[in-house]
Formats: C-alpha cells, structure tokens, sequence
C-alpha cells in the first residue's frame, strides 16, 4: 500500500530546508524566501524574521546608503579648547566625534568622550585636543556594510569616516548604524529628547532644529520641500540666504518666514519659524 504524503508543515518545511541546502548555487533570495516559509509555519517568530532578513540585507548594502552625510555631523575644531569641547559633549550627547582641522575634509582624528574623564582628576591647564585625538578609520562610500561590521568588530572600532570618489569627507558611519539595519532601531535614555527638533511656542511659531530632516519637516507641517540637494532643513535655509546666516537674520522659504536664533562661524543650530500662511494644524 503506497504511504500517505505528509501534509505537517513543519515536515514540509524541513523538506524544503534540506533541498534547498543539498542543491547549488543558493542565492539570498533562495534563503530569504526559505526564512518567510518559517515564518509563516510558526517556526520563526516576526522578531527573529525581521534580524535574519535585516542581515542579509546589508550583504547588498553600502555605506553611502546609511551613513550620517556630511551636512550633519558634529565635528570638533583641533584647536578648540577645553569648555569648547565639553560644552559640545554635552549638547550634543554623542560618545564620539571627528577632530577636524582647517575645513571637514582635513580630518585629525577622533575623540572619544570617554578620554576626557581623566581631565576631571588631572586638570586641564594644558589641554591640547591632539592629545586625546585617537587615529581615524577611513573607508570608501561604497564598501559594503557587512564587510565593515566584520572590520568594527575585529579591529575594535564603532565610527568611520566616509570619503567619497574626490577624497571628500561624504559622511560617517557607526557600528550602531549598521546594527539598526540588522535589528532595527536601538534607543537609549537620550533618543525621546533628540528627537524633538520641533517644538510649538506659546505665540504660535516654532523652534526648529537646524539638523532636522526635511523629510520629518515635510511630515510635520504637510509640506513639500525638496529632498534632492539637502537632508536637513538647515541646509535648505543656508541654501536660501546664499551664504551661511548670523544669529538674527531673517529670510522666507516657502511659506515660511525662518529667523536664525544660533549658530556659529560653521553651522546653523536653532531656527525660529512663523507661517506665512493659516495654521496646517
């Protein structure tokens, strides 16, 4: 008597796993699809679908395609002093920062926050930056994510520097940003304040953050401003005055009439806005 063909989804799919890995070649879509298969079987849960997919994902990816640009990093001068600095630190809530010297493409090193600890205990009469500037890592805009993780993760670095095809700076990179592709985003007690670049005052108008992405700007007020020169809002302002702005100049994008509440000689931090028009709220 011929035996019944099994119809237990988990039989079928080890069936399936075992055909797929005894044939050659297997390609990630092979395994991705496999993955879903699981998924759908209740064998992988959605959380542990999500990771696997995630890493193989960035065996596709460059770092171009996740890195923060160029236009929002926060950078150190090499020859800004010791309040300078801390005073960046602490704003800026990051652990560590590119050491740059006469423009952003001159990079110096970088600083890891940490190594400014022994100043509590030594002092810091004669604190130089190059001091506790460590070696930058410096990597193509177009190596793939994967193989960088393996490099974070074997030569013990978390930041990279991105240069692109005229050896510009283009960006940089994190090992937590290649992790957030993996696992999607990773949040600390600081995130939920970061994340307010825009906040209403009592008279209607608005603080803005100068780094706010133009896609959450859009978002926010229903707007359509361009995406395509500029990520940052900051950018499209600058863009608008045809030079970098001083605290107190005003100017009209869209419609909106933007006020520089600071800066300083490199960047835009903090902007006033007012609608020209009715309220979108």
């Amino acid at each position: 008597m011929k035996k019944a063909k099994s119809t237990d989804p988990k039989q079928s799919f080890f069936t399936r796993l075992t055909r797929l890995f005894s044939s050659q070649p297997s390609t990630r879509d092979d395994v991705a699809e496999l993955l879903r298969d699981a998924h759908d079987n209740n064998i992988l849960d959605h959380e542990a679908l999500e990771i696997m997919e995630g890493a193989l994902a960035v065996a596709d990816q460059q770092v171009r395609e996740i890195m923060v640009p160029r236009s929002r990093m926060i950078v150190i001068p090499e020859e800004a002093d010791i309040a300078q600095v801390l005073a960046l630190v602490t704003e800026s809530k990051h652990s560590r920062f590119p050491v740059i010297g006469e423009s952003i493409d001159d990079i110096k090193g970088i600083l890891l926050a940490k190594d400014l600890l022994p100043l509590t205990l030594t002092g810091n009469e004669n604190f130089k930056l190059a001091q506790v500037t460590r070696p930058a890592t410096i990597v193509p805009e177009s190596k793939r994510l994967n193989v960088l993780l393996k490099e974070f993760r074997e030569q013990r670095y978390h930041m990279a520097i991105i240069m692109d095809e005229y050896a510009s700076v283009a960006g940089l990179v994190t090992i937590e940003d290649i992790l957030e592709e993996i696992v999607g985003e990773i949040e600390d007690e600081t995130d939920q304040e970061d994340q307010q670049h825009i906040k209403r005052q009592e008279d209607g108008s608005y603080q803005l953050a100068a780094l706010t992405p133009i896609e959450d700007f859009n978002e926010y007020f229903g707007s359509g401003l361009s995406e395509d020169e500029f990520d940052t809002i900051g950018g499209l302002v600058t863009r608008a005055f045809g030079h970098l702005p001083k605290v107190g100049e005003s100017t009209t994008l869209d419609r909106y009439h933007i006020q520089i509440i600071d800066g300083d000689e490199r960047q835009l931090h903090v902007l006033e806005l007012r609608l020209l028009s009715a309220d979108p709220d």
